[in-house]
């Protein structure tokens, strides 16, 4: 394999990541449906598994011990901040020649959430294919 075949390798590595970043940004930020869950209603749902855990056997163990790992998921995700700021400007870089060396259309990139204006800042017009 020649250096110039591992580069263009890494480079589609870096572009892949930078694109995924930023659509799942993209998709934390959206709206669910459904009432919010709050952190301390997590916490306490979180306290109430822990008590159930601590006096059940067999199955309804098992349970408990997935519905307080789902929980502990819950509440690590919803301390994490993600930098769309970030996200976004390694998206400008990465995503014209990623849409270009996959076939990715304007209007592709448009229905995954991606606003024009970030379109137009990686220099995705609206005729690409």
């Amino acid at each position: 394999m020649t250096r110039a075949h591992k580069q263009a390798l890494a480079r589609g590595r870096d572009d892949s990541r930078a694109v995924s970043r930023y659509l799942e940004a993209l998709d934390a930020g959206k709206p669910r449906p459904g009432r919010r869950r709050t952190v301390q209603s997590v916490q306490t749902q979180l306290k109430a598994v822990e008590t159930r855990v601590k006096g059940a056997r067999g199955i309804d163990r098992l349970l408990a011990l997935q519905k307080r790992a789902e929980l502990r998921a819950a509440l690590a995700q919803s301390n994490e901040k993600v930098d769309l700021a970030a996200a976004e400007r390694a998206f400008v870089k990465a995503a014209r020649g990623y849409g270009e060396r996959k076939g990715i259309a304007y209007a592709t990139w448009r229905e995954a959430g991606v606003s024009p204006s970030v379109l137009a800042k990686a220099r995705i017009a609206r005729t690409s294919t």
